[in-house]
C-alpha cells in the first residue's frame, strides 16, 4: 500500500521533469503527506497541466470528505472490474507527484518506518485515478487516489504491497486521453525495477502525520 510519502523537490524542477507549463505557486518540501491533505497530480487535457488534489477518493453519496481517508489506494488487479475505479481507468488517469513513499515494517510488537526513493533522486509520478465530489453546500472537491501492486523484490521484506511508480514511457501512455481500453492500460502497473530503488530506515518521528520536517527523511543507522 501506500499511506505516506514525500515531495521535497522544488516545483520548478518537478515542472522540467513532467513537461508541465508551471502554474502553481511554489510550495515548500512536504515530508510527510498523509491521506486527506492535497497534493500535486500531473494531468493531460491536450497538454501536461499541474492540478492540486484532495488524496482519497470520496464516495458520491458520502456527506463528509473524512471518508475519503478510506481509498487513498486502489489495487491495480481490480481496477477493470471494481465499480469504484472502472470509469476512472478509461478516463480520468493522473500521475500523483512524488519523491519518496514510506512502509513500515512489522518487528515484533513495533513497526519501523523505512523511506523508499530512486537511486537517482529524481521526483517519479505515482499511477493514479482521479474524481469529483460534490459537497452538500455544492463545493467541487477533485480528489485522487494512488494504484498499488504487488511489491517487487527490495520491498517484499517490509511490505506485500508498493505503489505503482511509472516509467518515462508508460507515464505518457497512462496519460493519454485518447487510450480508454483496460487491456493497454493494465499492463502498464507493475512492480518498479527494484534495481533501480533504495530503501533506508528513518525515525518513528514520522509516524505522526503531524510531524512534518526535515527529521522525518534522517537515514537511521541499519540495526
Amino acid at each position: 500500500m501506500c499511506g505516506r510519502f514525500t515531495l521535497t523537490t522544488n516545483l520548478g524542477a518537478i515542472a522540467e521533469r513532467f513537461g508541465v507549463a508551471r502554474f502553481l505557486e511554489e510550495v515548500g518540501p512536504r515530508y510527510n503527506i498523509a491521506p486527506t491533505q492535497t497534493v500535486i497530480v500531473v494531468g493531460d487535457d491536450g497538454q501536461r497541466n499541474f492540478v492540486e488534489m484532495q488524496w482519497g477518493l470520496i464516495p458520491s453519496w458520502a456527506k463528509d470528505p473524512v471518508i475519503g481517508n478510506r481509498m487513498i489506494n486502489a489495487r491495480a488487479e481490480t481496477l477493470a472490474v471494481k465499480s469504484a475505479f472502472r470509469v476512472a481507468l478509461r478516463k480520468r488517469r493522473c500521475l500523483v507527484v512524488a519523491d519518496g513513499f514510506y512502509e513500515w515494517q512489522q518487528r515484533g510488537r513495533t513497526k519501523q518506518p523505512f523511506r523508499i526513493v530512486l537511486k537517482n533522486r529524481e521526483p517519479f509520478g505515482f499511477a493514479g485515478l482521479w474524481d469529483k465530489w460534490i459537497s452538500p453546500e455544492g463545493n467541487e472537491v477533485r480528489m485522487c487516489t494512488i494504484i498499488t501492486t504487488e511489491a517487487n523484490d527490495l520491498l517484499k521484506p517490509i511490505h506485500d504491497r508498493m505503489p505503482v511508480i511509472l516509467t518515462r514511457e508508460a507515464e505518457g501512455l497512462w496519460l493519454d486521453p485518447t487510450i480508454e481500453e483496460p487491456a493497454k492500460l493494465l499492463p502498464l502497473l507493475t512492480p518498479h525495477p527494484a534495481e533501480e530503488m533504495e530503501v533506508y530506515p528513518v525515525s518513528t518521528w514520522v509516524n505522526n502525520p503531524a510531524h512534518d520536517s526535515q527529521e522525518c527523511i534522517q537515514p537511521l543507522p541499519l540495526r
